[in-house]
């Protein structure tokens, strides 16, 4: 880690800066008063910051559908010119799932990004991709996964960032922690994920597992109505928006997209008006 998040070097702000695509914007996490109706992960980990030590600033510039080229272009820079003291990125997610990839090419403009947002000096935060056991359509890209996990782990012991291996999370086999699309976390996902990014950052919290019961596994029947809505619902939208050039994103502003100091009680919904 660069530096002590809760005892940054004299004079240096606390500026948090969360880049990338849906994972981070929080989709999945439903909250209507907060910006894009999400809340997300990122969102949590920076009240917590906020609260473990006051005078946390926080923007999050990352938007749903964006591929790694979208993240460089316009998330770099804005992000750079915060100077940041804590930086979280997981890019190229959307990439893996578009046709003919270059994944090497792709891991390359990667490591360049990396290697800018360690120069700042600041914390830099990356993560694996986790294996969604989603349908057999997806097989294919288990191969592109792994690749790519194997690449951000390398780069993360190479840059001296913060690895947090979201591949090896157990808790993700459980299909409750994911949303009805079945590729972003719920609710429950993104408060599990957020306590696992405080503990990796050395920051206290009281974020706590769900504890369900063993899920029932569904009857035939069940199984093939809900692998039928799924597709209905999920994957021909997703196709079709693919053939017609156009994304979830298109005409999504970043959520936090300046700095914001994050008060110690209320967290960011104290910031909305009502």
């Amino acid at each position: 880690m660069a530096e002590n998040l809760l005892n940054p070097r004299p004079g240096r702000r606390r500026i948090y800066v969360a880049l990338g695509d849906s994972f981070t914007e929080g989709v999945g996490d439903r909250s209507e008063r907060l910006p894009n109706g999400v809340r997300g992960w990122a969102d949590r980990v920076a009240e917590k910051l906020a609260k473990a030590e006051p005078g946390w600033e926080y923007a999050n510039l990352a938007i749903r559908s964006k591929r790694l080229r979208h993240i460089i272009g316009e998330q770099l820079e804005p992000a750079l010119a915060m100077e940041p003291s804590l930086i979280t990125l997981y890019a190229g997610g959307n990439d893996i799932l578009d046709f003919g990839t270059d994944v090497e090419s792709l891991m390359r403009d990667y490591e360049a990004l990396v290697a800018a947002l360690a120069g700042t000096g600041a914390t830099v935060v990356l993560f694996t991709g986790f294996d969604i056991k989603v349908s057999a359509l997806l097989e294919p890209l288990k191969k592109r996964n792994a690749l790519y996990n194997q690449r951000v782990r390398e780069m993360a012991a190479r840059y001296g960032a913060v690895l947090v291996d979201y591949w090896c999370f157990e808790a993700f086999h459980d299909p409750r922690m994911w949303d009805s699309d079945r590729l972003h976390m719920s609710k429950a996902g993104h408060k599990y994920l957020a306590g696992q990014v405080l503990d990796h950052l050395g920051v206290p919290h009281k974020i706590r597992p769900k504890e369900w019961e063993a899920p029932m596994r569904p009857g035939l029947r069940e199984w093939e109505r809900r692998q039928r809505r799924w597709v209905h619902d999920w994957v021909l939208p997703l196709f079709g928006r693919k053939l017609r050039g156009v994304t979830l994103g298109d005409q999504v502003k970043p959520r936090w997209p300046e700095p914001v100091r994050i008060p110690r009680k209320g967290g960011l919904k104290k910031l909305v008006p009502d």
